[in-house]
């Protein structure tokens, strides 16, 4: 039996996305599928639902535990160890890097203002509560990105230009996102699917280009995953989603070449320079 310690001397391919998605979305469909038609035994057994329920976060970490397990098989223990130090890349432009500090909050706020939830007073009380939020949106959504960011988009990359390697992986994680809405006690379940699929897709494109622009951090995208679901922020919906489409139509018409030729598109799902070869 091979272990990460005696992984097979291979580079991963643009094929390695199929397991990758199988894997995914048997854990996470799977769990969904538990919490849906026995939720009762479910919350007896790991608490009320939400964002800090065990099974539900365990749900969450699909993408990640694929992405993990599929580098440590490919690469064993020293690749997977090449593969994390990618969260020490924080290299990026001042124009990127203002995009995500502030840049993300204006399109909130501006969503918010549209959507007619700006006066809608702070959801904390008492405010300390902030924190724990905070916490717990920490440690999930952003996770995401070891999977999808960290693992399929270089693979897909290697075959497709980053626009429309980001439609089709923002495609796929707004299908891997339909069970939230049927489960109870998620901000999802209180939304229309076709409006947050749009968003979603739109967001991939946006994140897309600043992976690229990074050089491939795992940071960077766990950073505008965490800014998109930060809980500080009112709430912005349905208008968040036309809003941050507009925002990727203007990335992609701002960085053609990056964007539509693959100029500085990261192909290489180990830290840049420790996988050898592009082309899979």
């Amino acid at each position: 039996m091979t272990t990460f310690a005696h992984a097979t001397p291979r580079r991963m391919t643009v094929r390695t996305i199929a397991p990758f998605l199988a894997i995914t979305f048997a854990l996470t469909w799977g769990i969904a599928a538990l919490l849906v038609f026995l939720p009762d035994t479910m919350e007896a057994v790991f608490g009320p639902m939400g964002y800090t329920n065990p099974a539900f976060i365990l749900a969450v970490y699909g993408p990640s535990i694929a992405g993990t397990l599929l580098v440590g098989r490919y690469y064993g223990l020293r690749g997977l160890g090449s593969f994390f130090r990618r969260v020490t890349l924080w290299r990026m432009s001042a124009p990127w890097w203002a995009f995500l500090v502030v840049g993300i909050p204006a399109l909130s706020y501006l969503s918010s203002a549209l959507s007619g939830h700006l006066g809608d007073p702070f959801p904390f009380s008492p405010w300390h509560l902030v924190f724990p939020a905070l916490a717990s949106r920490l440690i999930t959504g952003p996770v995401e990105e070891i999977g999808w960011r960290g693992v399929a988009l270089p693979l897909l990359q290697r075959r497709l230009a980053p626009l429309w390697a980001g439609l089709v992986i923002g495609v796929i994680w707004g299908i891997w996102h339909l069970p939230a809405f049927a489960i109870g006690g998620t901000a999802h379940a209180a939304w229309d699917f076709g409006p947050y699929f749009l968003g979603v897709v739109a967001l991939s494109v946006i994140v897309t280009a600043m992976f690229n622009a990074s050089r491939g951090s795992l940071l960077i995208a766990a950073l505008f995953h965490f800014q998109v679901m930060n809980p500080i922020f009112p709430e912005a919906q349905p208008w968040m989603n036309l809003v941050v489409a507009l925002a990727a139509v203007a990335i992609v018409i701002r960085n053609p070449r990056m964007m539509l030729r693959g100029d500085g598109a990261v192909t290489e799902v180990l830290m840049p320079g420790t996988e050898h070869g592009r082309r899979g």
